[in-house]
């Protein structure tokens, strides 16, 4: 009997590492197919990505818009590896790829080898993980953090298992210096031991590990401290609850966008079992995953209701809601559902990403509106056209009225134009540029306007003793029939701002 029972545990074995072994094969394939997409860069760095490259040139505690970990990340990869696109996006698939071998380790913890290889292959195809994984962005190191912080939550609630209280704190505080959604992690936490008896065995020591959380991340509240709260005061405002109090337009809008998110299997089969949420949760291991995904969610729908909210504000609920959807189908006999949702939000990654480049090669252009990068493409040729213009006036600086376009000429434009301005006469603090800026350095100087809207270009102009009589305009084709368009204006002898105008504007 012993030697059938060895024999059982070992063929059990087997399988556990085998199941491992292909997925972590599979993750890896798609995480190599995302490296050589980076390496042949199909698209150029989104502004903010650009804006974010321009941190890490300064490591800091904390900057205008986000915590510090996006530009510790991008200071770490091109210090290895150099300035270039890819080296700039490196950070972002390998940390998708460390966290669905997290995810693995998690479902296989609550569940089975089955269920867990599925949760990693399901988590590293997911549309949302596809286009997260293609630009540098916060979400990358929060979703990592998650998943860490969920899968040491999970085993320091088991006898013997107080040191993973430590992981959970330090993950939930790194994950806060990546962005401060992770919050929600711990308010999931501490929603899920309130609301089973047994469970609040373990509040003392999640206590302890929140407050390691807490000292992790304080580091950036001091900063905030020293600036003027000014990050707290970007998130808050980029809640925009001013205004009418219903948005159902926008509410229906985010709700569709979800189904992108996460893809249409996997948020569909989501849907099912928020509906079926009481009966759920007399399965503890469902419910605890459900709590850490649809509190989230919830929250998330209900801004796009009273305000807005980006497609991607609900990305740490989908950390616990592959296993949990992938475990409910695979459990109801759907192993091919799972499958299928797999192969369908793989597809819908390939239409992506290679849409563009796929038209190209019929000789056929894709039209900008149906291109889902089109806001990736055409900062490298505008900042190829300013650079030629810039090169033919040697002395004059670079200045936009637009964060975006300065950030992403700054990257752009050869050589780097780090004594850039950003207009900002209307003073008040909008962004990094603004909170850097020491403009009266320029005073006397010469700059060249690259203006993208005209609301302002009168009260630039005001400012400087001679403007060149002739307009010129920049059109950046996104395809042939769509164009960014820029104006162009050559000014002499800045005079500084207004008297009574904060002098708060950008330096590069």
């Amino acid at each position: 009997m012993a030697v059938r029972g060895n024999q059982g545990s070992g063929a059990v074995a087997e399988v556990e590492e085998r199941s491992w072994r292909v997925a972590l094969w599979a993750v890896f394939t798609v995480t190599l197919a995302r490296l050589v997409w980076l390496a042949l860069g199909r698209a150029d760095l989104y502004p903010d990505e650009a804006q974010y490259w321009l941190w890490s040139l300064h490591p800091a505690l904390g900057y205008y818009s986000k915590p510090p970990m996006v530009a510790w990340l991008i200071a770490l990869t091109t210090f290895v590896f150099g300035e270039q696109e890819a080296a700039i996006r490196l950070a972002a698939p390998l940390l998708h790829f460390g966290t669905a071998l997290v995810l693995y380790r998690l479902a296989r913890r609550l569940y089975d080898a089955r269920v867990a290889f599925w949760s990693a292959v399901a988590y590293a195809t997911l549309p949302g993980v596809s286009a997260s994984a293609a630009i540098m962005s916060t979400d990358a190191p929060l979703l990592f953090c998650w998943t860490v912080a969920l899968h040491a939550f999970i085993r320091a609630r088991e006898p013997g298992g107080e040191r993973w209280w430590i992981v959970a704190g330090s993950a939930a505080g790194l994950g806060l210096l990546s962005k401060y959604a992770m919050a929600y992690w711990l308010l999931s936490a501490l929603l899920f031991l309130l609301l089973f008896r047994d469970e609040r065995r373990h509040f003392k020591r999640f206590l302890g590990a929140a407050a390691l959380a807490l000292v992790v991340y304080a580091p950036n509240f001091f900063w905030n401290v020293a600036n003027g709260f000014v990050s707290y005061l970007h998130t808050r405002d980029n809640a925009n609850l001013g205004g009418p109090l219903f948005h159902p337009a926008r509410f229906l809008e985010f709700f569709a966008a979800q189904f992108g998110v996460f893809g249409p299997i996997f948020f569909s089969g989501l849907i099912v079992l928020a509906a079926l949420t009481p009966r759920s949760l007399r399965d503890r291991r469902a419910a605890l995953l459900a709590c850490f995904a649809l509190p989230t969610l919830a929250m998330m729908l209900a801004v796009s209701l009273l305000s807005r909210a980006q497609a991607n504000w609900s990305a740490p609920t989908f950390v616990s809601a592959v296993v949990l959807v992938v475990a409910w189908l695979l459990e109801g006999g759907r192993a091919r559902l799972v499958a299928f949702g797999v192969a369908l939000d793989l597809l819908i990654a390939v239409v992506a990403f290679g849409a563009h480049d796929i038209a190209r090669a019929f000789g056929e252009e894709l039209p900008a509106r149906y291109d889902p990068l089109h806001r990736l493409r055409g900062w490298k040729t505008l900042g190829r056209t300013v650079s030629e213009m810039l090169a033919r006036h040697p002395g004059t600086r670079l200045m936009s009225d637009d964060r975006e376009v300065m950030a992403a000429l700054v990257y752009y434009v050869a050589p780097h134009p780090f004594d850039s301005l950003k207009w900002n006469g209307e003073g008040g603090i909008h962004d990094e540029f603004d909170l850097t800026a020491q403009p009266q350095r320029y005073v006397g100087d010469d700059f060249m306007l690259v203006a993208k809207s005209p609301d302002n270009v009168e009260r630039i102009l005001s400012r400087f003793k001679v403007v060149d009589p002739i307009e010129q305009q920049v059109l950046i084709p996104l395809d042939r029939k769509t164009f960014r368009i820029y104006r162009i204006y050559w000014l002499h002898g800045f005079e500084g701002y207004r008297s009574g105008e904060r002098a708060s504007s950008g330096a590069g």
